[in-house]
C-alpha cells in the first residue's frame, strides 16, 4: 500500500466518515467547516492523486463526481501501524507498548480494555 500525504489523509477521513463515498460538493462543505481555506484546484489535485494511488474510485452522477473509498479506514490504519512498528521499533510490539506506558500515553483504563479484548480473543 502506498503512502499518502497528510492532506490526502484529511480527504480520506472525510470520505470514510461519510460511509466510504462522498460527492465533491460534500467534501468541500466539510473542508469549509474546518476553515481549511483549501482551493478547488488543490482539492481536485489531491483527489486525483488518491485515485492514481488506488485509494479512491470516481464515478459520475450526472455532472457531479462521486468518490468511493477502495481502501477501508481499518485496513489503512492496520497497514500504517505495521509500517510504524517495523520502522521505529523493528517489529517489537512490547517496545511500543512499553513506550506508551512509560510516557503515560496509554492510561490504566485503556490497558484494562486491551487486556479484556485479549482475554476475549484468546478464549474464542
Amino acid at each position: 500500500m502506498q503512502q499518502i500525504s497528510e492532506s490526502e489523509l484529511v480527504l480520506m477521513k472525510i470520505i470514510w466518515k461519510n460511509g466510504g463515498t462522498a460527492l465533491y460538493s460534500y467534501i468541500m462543505e466539510e473542508l469549509e467547516k474546518e476553515r481549511s481555506g483549501w482551493k478547488k484546484n488543490t482539492v481536485l489535485t489531491l483527489l486525483s492523486r488518491l485515485v492514481e494511488k488506488n485509494f479512491l474510485k470516481t464515478s459520475k452522477i450526472g455532472r457531479r463526481n462521486e468518490y468511493r473509498a477502495v481502501v477501508e479506514e481499518q485496513e489503512y490504519q492496520a497497514k500504517q501501524t505495521q509500517t510504524f512498528l517495523n520502522r521505529v521499533y523493528e517489529g517489537n510490539v512490547s517496545g511500543l507498548v512499553s513506550t506508551l506506558l512509560q510516557q503515560e500515553i496509554l492510561s490504566t483504563e485503556e490497558l484494562k480494555e486491551i487486556e479484556a479484548f485479549w482475554e476475549k480473543r484468546s478464549s474464542q
